[in-house]
């Protein structure tokens, strides 16, 4: 686990993420796009990473992780994410405000500081965006049927769980609609015309948004 240095962690949590629910390896360029570095400096990386026997990495293919390459994506994962939560529910930072200092604070490798930070925090199984918490043994838990909420028909009724999208203008936009985790809602009207919906209490809803929120459905 230990010896990959802050560049490479990112690489191989960037394989991690781009590889999660694609069929076969993960091209270079859509790698380097995810982490906006130029597709050369991608492929320099690939090599190293294949080196380091963490990457199985083939010319004009791609690159798909190997077992301990993704033991240490999902313990960087697991750092980035028990830090998020630290932020947001111990120090009252918002879900829109975490994400840049949780990318630092996650290459500080401590194991006995994570482990206590995780037990400090009660042992969350998801962060405040709605992400899985991989436990310490590298499993990643998530029993939720989760499924994106613009394949709900009206009437149903869904709490969210999640968001397919969480960059700082998408969660600052949820604010300002005031759609959070944890609210159960239902759906009114399906727009045909522009996919949108009419929430009951919360106004029209745009397919953008449907998009980008994970929901359970309720009885």
């Amino acid at each position: 686990m230990q010896g990959a240095s802050s560049s490479r962690e990112d690489y191989l949590k960037a394989l991690y993420v781009l590889s999660t629910g694609a069929e076969g390896p993960v091209t270079t360029t859509a790698l380097a796009e995810h982490l906006s570095m130029r597709p050369a400096s991608a492929s320099g990386m690939m090599k190293q990473l294949a080196e380091a026997g963490w990457v199985e990495h083939e010319a004009y293919r791609g690159a798909s992780l190997t077992p301990s390459g993704e033991r240490i994506a999902l313990d960087v994962i697991r750092r980035h994410r028990l830090w998020e939560f630290f932020l947001v529910e111990r120090l009252g930072f918002a879900w829109d405000q975490v994400h840049e200092l949780a990318e630092r604070l996650e290459h500080i490798e401590d194991a006995e500081l994570i482990n206590r930070l995780d037990d400090y925090l009660g042992c969350p199984d998801f962060d405040p965006h709605g992400d899985p918490i991989p436990r310490a043994d590298g499993t990643v838990v998530d029993a939720r049927p989760l499924q994106v909420a613009s394949e709900l028909r009206p009437g149903a009724r869904a709490v969210i769980k999640g968001v397919v999208d969480s960059s700082d203008v998408f969660l600052r936009h949820l604010d300002a609609l005031g759609i959070r985790l944890g609210i159960e809602f239902k759906v009114v009207e399906r727009h045909e015309f522009d996919g949108s919906a009419r929430v009951e209490g919360h106004g029209i809803w745009t397919l953008g948004v449907l998009e980008n929120l994970l929901v359970v459905i309720q009885p």
